[in-house]
């Protein structure tokens, strides 16, 4: 179906297929190189082969989409039928992915929107799927940028990592925070704060840890209606357990989403990310 505006979005969404393709949203892949091998985020590179790389120390690194590769969507959207493209970002804390599309812009066939969300994950995914159903009804770019705006600030986003070393070595986090992590031995909760990652609490086993997941994401939640997500790398059987304890016990659950993140966040978090993301209707 023809939409009069376009929801572009990039590979770090991690929306599930079949949600892209009912409202429309099209997904600008993020490269993970690997080696000497540049693959693309999602369709040359799956998370688990990106989970055993890590674990054999392979050098992986992540860069953003061209700014022709996003031409290249607007393009095909406004061929489609686009009059106007709403094209929202992870964090420009994480990635050069919003300038990219910022280039990409300039030269497009019709006006494009592009906003830096300040979100990753289905955080950023929460915040696409905002925009396209007020696309859905018959919204503007403005009324389609304003629940985007809208759902990021009601979106909170938790994470448990084994170790603070992946993220210290794509200069996500400080080396000192991720020394101070290892010398005493502690297992980190990290928040999506400010459009950075932050550390939000040490704790001192991984059993404890993600305790202390669930507990921040039932505070998050609270009584108002809202959607969540679970997110895991090479950790399927915890996201699976944690996603029903939270089916369980939050009182307004709209949509309850499981899923592996991809390459890209896989690359920072490495193998053992759990994270919740809990975002307001």
């Amino acid at each position: 179906m023809s939409r009069h505006v376009a929801i572009v979005t990039d590979s770090t969404a991690y929306l599930p297929p079949q949600t892209m393709e009912s409202h429309g949203i099209t997904a600008v892949p993020l490269t993970v190189v690997l080696g000497n091998q540049a693959l693309e985020e999602g369709t040359e590179i799956s998370a688990r082969s990106l989970a055993q790389a890590l674990q054999k120390r392979r050098a992986v690194t992540t860069s953003r989409p061209s700014p022709e590769t996003f031409a290249a969507a607007y393009r095909a959207v406004a061929e489609a039928g686009a009059t106007g493209i709403v094209s929202l970002h992870l964090s420009s804390e994480f990635s050069g992915t919003y300038d990219a599309a910022v280039l990409a812009s300039r030269g497009a066939p019709v006006p494009v929107r592009v906003v830096d969300t300040g979100m990753v994950a289905m955080a950023l995914g929460f915040c696409a799927l905002a925009a396209a159903e007020a696309v859905d009804v018959g919204g503007s770019v403005d009324e389609a940028v304003a629940a985007a705006e809208k759902r990021a600030a009601g979106t909170s986003a938790f994470f448990y990592v084994d170790t603070l070393d992946y993220l210290r070595r794509g200069g996500r986090i400080g080396a000192a925070q991720a020394l101070f992590g290892s010398a005493l031995a502690v297992k980190p909760l990290l928040q999506l704060e400010g459009g950075r990652i932050e550390l939000k609490e040490k704790v001192r086993t991984a059993s404890r840890a993600i305790a202390r997941l669930e507990e921040l994401a039932l505070e998050r939640a609270g009584t108002g209606r809202v959607d969540i997500a679970v997110h895991h790398l090479a950790a399927p059987d915890g996201a699976s357990a944690l996603a029903e304890r939270l089916r369980l016990r939050v009182p307004n659950l709209g949509e309850l989403h499981v899923s592996e993140v991809g390459a890209v966040i896989g690359a920072h978090t490495g193998p053992g990310l759990l994270g919740t993301v809990v975002s307001a209707r």
